[in-house]
């Protein structure tokens, strides 16, 4: 069953060091017509690879590279190195037919050949720092098995037919022309990165395919951009600027201020004492901008493993409807934030198919009695998790609203805890937390692109790892994978696996061998009965069953000739069978661990398990949609998740500028995709 230092270096070019000479005096420079220069604040970097995961992935996707598709201004999915695609077998088979004439920064043709490139480069197993899963790659038919090294690279699944066709086949159905658009999933040019491995992206090296190209680079500090000279855009999409360079400034601490002193051409306003600044002054006002981002701040459960009245339903929903969310927009956020009770906001693909628990003092206070805490009497004191207030003071913030609405509203009293800025991360991110009090953790949840696995803006987080949700008992018992090297359960059935002795000799094998069958017999039975969607991914097409995996395990303790190589098969057998911790709050849950975990997981938590997979296995947008309305609605209604506002993006922009277009996903405010920039 398959579920889920670079040495510090400044390179410039002629132009580039002119520009930035000019940032450094404390002057924007001006501007004139195709020679445009702006300032504008970004987040630091250290590479521009978009294998990795990180700030850089704002320049890399549309500013530096361009991928098969890409984001209009109105940030809508559109072809751009892709002339246009077919698909077949229900969407799990793309072919892509790329533009002619696209040509790199030094005149070389764009071909399909730069992608398999750059797929195949973020797969390899020789890669063990990519962000597989922020690319298109994570989908391809045995993507896990090359990066782990156990097939060849001709077994994955993307083909190269010709310079300007290739075809994808995905281990399941899948809409990924969202992901294609991601940072991700950007070509490079091959004989670049052959001949300059570890530092390709500086200016001297640096080839591209979008509007812009390196000229100067200073890690972690400076960056300027200047055109491409050999770029076309993409017919009857965004027009080109006359903005030729660029200067990213790495985040300033005071923006409003270097904006007021001309050292920036546009600002994000960072805090609210700069907005409320700003809307006193009558000349910044002026200059005012904002739009939606998809930032969401939400309670999240904080699958503390202690028993506690949140394990009762009616205590989480009267939790729920008794937030007034306007307060923690305005006074606590300055009104920098919208009122939100769904995971999304006005536009959002999935905001009018989800259906809130809404604010309802008497409802919440009714159902509180009804569990037997009239006015909230005899509930203990639960947490309030925060990051520290030197890292988030907003959400500290937001947390002391909701403690104090609550504690006036229906007498239930929460504690403030700010934990450490890795077990905040732990608690917010991963599984299940030993040590830490039941109650919600104050989280953010946002889309780092438009696509199936982020349309939820994160509402469905507590579903990623078993034993999050459900019953007491059920999270029990899953709890023990995550804090055991092994579960001790299985131990006690199969023997130790930090036992060298064991799974020396056959007959050793007898407990493991007949639990393993009985878990396959078991788990075939399950999936068959499953719905299409959830099924293909609990067995991909094209990958190896249980039993053949199973098989593997045996022929090749046949083939092990020492006692320490049979050891080692045994081990590797009683992990795909078994549980054990991986770290970082994490769990591999095996055969065992997966019959239990459908065997006793209740049939609601069954259904939102099942939609939020199938939202993933369908190449129809509407379906992606229903599903993930289906998802959010189910945590929402359980009080598992508690949507509070939506993030908003405001900025000053000078007036002489245009088309400058802020960036909806991840990171946090910003501009990106610079092409259509202009200045009078």
């Amino acid at each position: 069953m398959k579920m889920n230092g670079l040495k510090r270096a400044s390179a410039a070019l002629s132009a580039g060091v002119g520009a930035a000479a000019l940032l450094l005096v404390g002057m924007a420079p001006a501007g004139t017509a195709n020679g445009a220069s702006i300032v504008l604040p970004m987040p630091a970097f250290s590479s521009l690879d978009p294998a990795l995961w990180g700030s850089q992935d704002v320049v890399d996707q549309g500013t530096v590279l361009e991928g098969l598709t890409g984001y209009n201004a109105k940030n809508q999915i559109i072809p751009v190195v892709a002339q246009r695609w077919t698909t077949s077998d229900q969407g799990r088979v793309w072919t892509f037919y790329l533009r002619h004439g696209l040509k790199w920064s030094n005149g070389q043709p764009v071909t399909a050949e730069d992608f398999y490139y750059s797929w195949m480069r973020t797969m390899s197993p020789q890669n063990t720092t990519s962000a597989i899963w922020a690319s298109v790659v994570q989908y391809f038919l045995n993507e896990p098995e090359y990066h782990s090294g156990q097939v060849p690279a001709s077994a994955v699944g993307v083909k190269v037919v010709n310079p300007y066709e290739l075809t994808i086949t995905l281990q399941y159905p899948h809409d990924i022309l969202d992901d294609l658009a991601i940072a991700g999933s950007m070509p490079l040019y091959p004989p670049d990165l052959e001949a300059h491995q570890t530092n390709w992206f500086l200016p001297q090296y640096f080839v591209g395919n979008g509007p812009f190209v390196i000229k100067s680079f200073v890690i972690n500090g400076q960056v300027t951009l200047g055109r491409n000279p050999y770029y076309k855009p993409v017919p009857g999409q965004q027009p080109l600027g006359n903005v030729s360079t660029v200067i990213m400034d790495p985040t300033p601490s005071v923006p409003v201020e270097d904006y007021e002193a001309n050292r920036l051409n546009a600002a994000v306003i960072i805090n609210p004492s700069d907005y409320r600044y700003v809307l006193n002054d009558a000349k910044l006002k002026a200059d005012l901008h904002s739009a939606p981002n998809t930032q969401l701040g939400f309670l999240e459960w904080n699958k503390s493993p202690e028993a506690s009245p949140l394990d009762n339903l009616a205590v989480r929903q009267a939790i729920s409807m008794a937030i007034n969310r306007a307060p923690l927009v305005n006074p606590v956020q300055s009104g920098m934030a919208r009122v939100s009770d769904i995971f999304g906001f006005p536009g959002w693909p999935t905001d009018s198919g989800q259906t809130p628990l809404k604010y309802d003092v008497a409802k919440a206070r009714k159902l509180l009695a009804n569990a037997g805490y009239p006015g909230g009497k005899g509930l203990p004191v639960m947490a309030l998790d925060t990051p520290p207030v030197a890292s988030n003071a907003i959400d500290v913030n937001v947390a002391e609203a909701v403690q104090q609405e609550l504690k006036q509203e229906l007498g239930v009293r929460f504690k403030i805890v700010q934990l450490p800025s890795t077990t905040y991360g732990d608690v917010a991110w991963q599984g299940v937390t030993a040590g830490i009090l039941p109650g919600y953790v104050i989280a953010q949840g946002s889309a780092n692109w438009v696509g199936a696995s982020t349309l939820n803006l994160k509402g469905q987080q507590d579903l990623f790892q078993p034993g999050n949700l459900g019953p007491l008992a059920y999270r029990d018992h899953i709890a023990n994978y995550y804090t055991q090297p092994y579960d001790l359960h299985d131990i006690q059935m199969w023997g130790n696996p930090n036992d060298a002795s064991m799974g020396v000799k056959l007959s050793q094998w007898a407990p493991l061998t007949k639990s393993a069958e009985a878990d396959i017999k078991w788990l075939a039975a399950f999936d068959a009965k499953q719905p299409a969607g959830f099924r293909i991914a609990l067995e991909p097409p094209g990958t190896p069953t249980n039993q053949q995996i199973w098989n593997g395990y045996i022929a090749d303790w046949h083939k092990a000739t020492t006692a320490s190589a049979k050891h080692a098969v045994w081990v590797a057998a009683w992990k795909f069978v078994g549980n054990w911790e991986t770290g970082n709050d994490l769990a591999n849950l095996g055969l065992n661990g997966q019959v239990y975990e459908y065997k006793y997981m209740p049939a609601s938590l069954l259904h939102a398990n099942q939609w939020d997979t199938e939202a993933l296995t369908t190449s129809s947008q509407k379906q992606v949609v229903r599903y993930t309305e289906n998802v959010d609605n189910y945590m929402m209604d359980q009080g598992y998740a508690i949507p509070l506002y939506s993030g908003e993006t405001f900025y000053l922009e000078n007036p002489s500028l245009s088309g400058l277009q802020t960036n909806p996903y991840g990171f946090g405010p910003g501009f990106w995709q610079f092409a259509s920039v202009s200045m009078k």
